[in-house]
């Protein structure tokens, strides 16, 4: 299965999930789907898994998009997934890390996740350990200040073994990002803290590896990855209710209808 395919199978996962759970954040989830499938499929070193590479989704609410990508390669069992947002079931609306394989750590409180993946790659770093850890930030939530401290920290100690990717959808919880708090000029800010910057169209998997596996020359990375929520749906594209509507049944035939064309 090529990675577009990939994609598309995950993106029919959180369609099914989201509609059987009546749950929220669907275009949250949707918009970051070829991010994870690079991540997984390609990149991240996972094989033997007390060596593997670490990934934190600090986004949290997108939690639905990393349940589908772990199951997708295997690393839970699919029929978890069944007991997402229920009420004594097995995986809540955001992460705990106690709840399956692959939750590297609780997060929800956003700006969290980013920091705590930040100690974790300088821990592997002071220790010689040779793994790398990756955190996927929303673009509202890099309006939080926690967010730039990190940037600080990450720049001044040399944190190499660490990457950032900003889903950057333009969306956030009431309107556009860049109209209630902009950060832009964005890559030139981070490029002012010290990071190694690369910034790309956020659907292209071959751009998205190319960003990821290049070399960062000794710096902390973040990719700009420019992205649409609800990516792969017509009708949920770059449209903010998506960050709350639930999927009824109509919902659910006409996305199916288009995930499998």
């Amino acid at each position: 299965m090529n990675l577009t395919e990939r994609s598309k199978e995950i993106r029919r996962t959180i369609t099914e999930i989201a509609h059987k759970s009546k749950s929220p954040h669907v275009g949250s989830s949707l918009s970051c789907v070829d991010i994870l499938a690079v991540l997984y499929f390609e990149v991240l070193k996972l094989d033997p898994w007390e060596e593997r590479d670490i990934f934190i989704l600090s986004k949290a609410h997108a939690a639905l998009a990393l349940y589908s990508t772990l199951a997708s390669k295997g690393i839970i069992d699919k029929k978890m997934l069944e007991g997402y947002f229920q009420n004594n079931g097995t995986l809540p609306a955001h992460l705990d890390r106690f709840t399956a394989k692959g939750i590297e750590a609780s997060t929800g409180s956003l700006g969290h996740g980013f920091n705590i993946g930040l100690g974790m790659a300088y821990g592997f770093n002071k220790r010689k350990i040779n793994r790398k850890v990756y955190t996927l930030i929303g673009d509202g939530e890099s309006q939080e200040g926690s967010i730039w401290e990190g940037a600080l920290f990450a720049s001044k100690l040399g944190i190499n073994n660490f990457t950032a990717i900003m889903d950057y959808n333009n969306l956030q919880g009431y309107g556009r990002t860049n109209d209630l708090c902009s950060f832009e000029p964005v890559s030139t800010k981070w490029e002012a803290f010290g990071w190694h910057v690369e910034e790309i169209d956020g659907h292209d998997t071959k751009a998205a590896k190319n960003a990821l596996m290049k070399d960062s020359e000794g710096k902390p990375k973040i990719i700009i990855a420019h992205t649409i929520k609800g990516k792969g749906i017509s009708f949920m594209e770059d449209e903010l209710i998506w960050h709350y509507y639930i999927v009824t049944d109509e919902h659910r035939v006409k996305a199916l209808d288009e995930l499998n064309l």
